[in-house]
Parts: C-alpha cells; sequence; structure tokens
C-alpha cells in the first residue's frame, strides 16, 4: 500500500500575499482595461488569480534558524579545572521563569 504523501500548509504569509496580489491586480487590469464585457472580466480574473499563486508560491518559507553553541575547548593539559560549587550549578540548571506582561 503506497504512503500518502504530506503536502505542505501555506503560511499566512503566503496567503496574505497571494490574496493581496490577486485582489490589487484585479481591480488595476479592470480599471486600466476598461472593459465591461464578460469574456474580458474572466480573462482578467483568471489572470489575477494566476499571479497571485504565483506570488505566493514564490514568498520566501522560514525554516527553523541552526545556532551554533559556542563550547569552551578542553583546558591545556597539565592545568586543572575547579567544579563549580553545587549550589551555584543547581541554579544554573533550573528554567528561567518569567512573568507575563499585563
Amino acid at each position: 500500500m503506497p504512503r500518502p504523501t504530506v503536502t505542505p500548509r501555506p503560511t499566512a504569509a503566503q496567503l496574505a500575499y497571494g490574496s493581496c496580489t490577486v485582489i490589487g491586480s484585479t481591480f488595476a487590469m479592470l480599471l486600466l482595461s476598461q472593459t465591461s464585457s464578460g469574456v474580458g472580466i474572466a480573462v482578467i480574473a483568471l489572470a489575477s488569480l494566476a499571479l497571485g499563486l504565483l506570488v505566493a508560491m514564490t514568498v520566501p518559507v522560514s525554516r527553523p534558524r541552526v545556532v551554533a553553541v559556542n563550547r569552551p575547548a578542553a583546558p591545556p593539559a597539565g592545568q586543572t579545572v575547579t567544579p563549580m560549587p553545587a549550589s551555584v550549578a543547581a541554579v544554573a540548571s533550573e528554567p528561567v521563569h518569567e512573568r507575563a506582561a499585563s
């Protein structure tokens, strides 16, 4: 049984840019062409939809950024490292809880 393919969902930015492009280009082309026939309006509407789809698909999709962690190198040979006191280590490992702004 073939596995179903998962298609990515459009982001909010893609939907917004595509919708604004469709609306703006439709109004601009209708005003500039001054057409009143049904065929002309249909052609303009289809062209605007195609342009909106093109804009929505070319909006860059943000990917999670990879952040490099800077880790200290090992101490030079012959040098000892003093361990962190237990009380400091316990505080350093606790998550920070901040109150939400009201």
